[in-house]
Formats: structure tokens, C-alpha cells, sequence
């Protein structure tokens, strides 16, 4: 076990990017549901406001933990062309995975952000954080969807996830924040202690509790 918790996670994390601790362009943005936890550690610790970024992952029909891919809310669809190619998946069961996962990611919203605008992200340094890559799918879907919002900096952050993962994912970013790259990996949930599923209440509870900025 690496971590006990998600909020431990999120401080052991915080600490490895005290550089943009208050600073007044930046911003911490979490991938519902578990990585807003760990957001939330690390905004409360750099001084920064938080916020949600929806991306959800594709999952093959026949075994839906298995992701072939992700989407954004914005439609922003990012696919691993090797196992789409590799498991023979066609053109309609991706519109149809799409389709359930958009649903989804509208319903979230909906409920994460009810009528409050989105952020301003262009010229701003985005701090993209979750709990944990395996497959890497939904956080590439989520960092190509930033880059077209045309940040100054693009971060991703997280506590665990496999080398290879973090290889692709660096080629995404700016700067990639990995705590640790395990030489065996199955599952995020095997590096944590407590790994409970998180509940849409308690992002809205975080959400709503988180710093919206430096101090005065």
C-alpha cells in the first residue's frame, strides 16, 4: 500500500508541486469522481481554486472495465486505435459507447455545475488531477480536450500509475507529476488502503467547500 487514503494521496502529491502554490493563474481542476478528492488536497494545500473537469472512459461492450477509449463532454473523443483494432471494435458499438458515456457526462454536469459557468482556462496554468491512471484513457481524453482551451501550462498530477502510462501521458502535457510507477500494476485500488467508491454528494460537498483562490 502506497497511500492510506484519496486525501492522503492528494497531500503527498501537493507537496511535489509547492511551485505553484498561490499563484493567481493557476487552477487545480479534478476528474470526477475520485480524482476530486485528491484535488481537493491539493488545491486546499497550494492555495488554489478547484474545479471539475468531465472526461469518461469508453469500456468494450463484452467487458466494460476494459477501456478503449474516452470522451469529454465537448464530444472531445480520444481512442486507442490498437485495441479498437485488436479486439475487432466497429464503428457503431464506439457511436453507441459514446452515446451512453456522453449521457452520462451530461447528467454530471448538470449536477456537479447546475448554473455556474465554466472557468476561464486560456492563459492559465491547469493543474489536471485524479486518483490514479491504469489504461490512461479518460485523463488523455481530458488533457487533449485542455490543450484546445489553450492554457499557458498544461499539468497533469497524479499519485500512482504504471511507467508506460506515464511515458504517453507526458507527451500530453507540460509537466507530469507521478508519485509512483510501480514495476507491477493491476488496478489503481491496489495502492491505496481505503479506496471506497465516491459518491456523487460528496463531490458536491467538496466542490462546494474548496478554495476559490489564493489568500488575500
Amino acid at each position: 500500500m502506497l497511500f492510506h487514503d484519496r486525501k492522503d494521496a492528494g497531500q503527498q502529491l501537493a507537496g511535489q508541486l509547492r511551485e505553484y502554490a498561490g499563484r493567481k493563474d493557476a487552477i487545480v481542476l479534478g476528474i470526477p469522481r475520485g480524482g476530486v478528492v485528491v484535488a481537493r488536497q491539493v488545491a486546499q494545500a497550494l492555495h488554489l481554486p478547484l474545479d471539475v473537469f468531465l472526461s469518461r472512459k469508453l469500456g468494450v461492450p463484452w467487458q466494460p472495465e476494459l477501456a478503449f477509449g474516452a470522451i469529454t463532454t465537448d464530444g472531445d473523443l480520444a481512442l486507442d486505435e490498437q485495441s479498437v483494432r485488436e479486439l475487432g471494435i466497429t464503428q457503431a458499438q464506439i457511436a453507441d459507447a459514446a452515446q451512453r458515456a456522453l449521457t452520462e457526462l451530461h447528467r454530471r454536469k448538470a449536477l456537479y455545475r447546475g448554473q455556474r459557468p465554466c472557468p476561464e482556462l486560456r492563459g492559465k496554468t491547469i493543474i489536471l488531477v485524479d486518483d490514479g491512471i491504469a489504461t490512461g484513457a479518460s485523463i488523455t481524453a481530458a488533457l487533449q480536450a485542455l490543450r484546445q482551451k489553450h492554457p499557458a501550462k498544461l499539468v497533469a498530477a497524479v499519485p500512482v500509475a504504471p511507467a508506460s502510462t506515464c511515458l504517453r501521458i507526458s507527451t500530453l502535457t507540460d509537466q507530469l507529476v507521478c508519485l509512483h510507477q510501480p514495476p507491477v500494476f493491476e488496478a489503481v485500488g491496489q495502492f491505496y488502503r481505503s479506496f471506497p467508491q465516491v459518491k456523487d454528494t460528496e463531490v458536491l460537498s467538496l466542490l462546494s467547500s474548496a478554495p476559490t483562490g489564493p489568500p488575500a
